[in-house]
């Protein structure tokens, strides 16, 4: 089974930057974020395919969030930039062997992202 450790989160104002990361045991290929917001669904943030590099955004973070990989640590990392109110969630680190990484596949509590406007 596989156990994800998961770093970084907190309160920023509107327009700073944070970054999330998530290290996970096991075999992985994919990993990535879902997040979900209080009353809301849980959605979809970005994922990354840790061999190819191959990265996927929800429209709403692009050009502001950049997801990476330390495949010698088996970790990523999520680099949220220009923070908006909107992006206050728990983030969760998910994982996945050879496909997209769906709502399922999130792992832990997560980590609180609350950005004050």
């Amino acid at each position: 089974q596989v156990q994800v450790d998961e770093s970084g989160g907190g309160l920023v104002q509107a327009g700073d930057s944070m970054r999330l990361s998530c290290s996970a045991s096991g075999s992985v290929y994919v990993m990535g974020w879902y997040r979900q917001a209080p009353g809301k669904e849980r959605e979809f943030v970005a994922q990354i395919w840790l061999k190819t590099g191959n990265t996927d955004y929800i429209d709403s973070v692009k050009g502001r969030f950049t997801v990476a990989r330390d495949n010698a640590k088996n970790t990523v990392f999520l680099q949220m930039n220009s923070l908006k109110p909107e992006d206050t969630a728990i983030y969760f680190c998910c994982t996945a062997y050879a496909r997209d990484i769906e709502r399922d596949d999130c792992w832990g509590q997560g980590t609180q992202v609350t950005v004050s406007s």
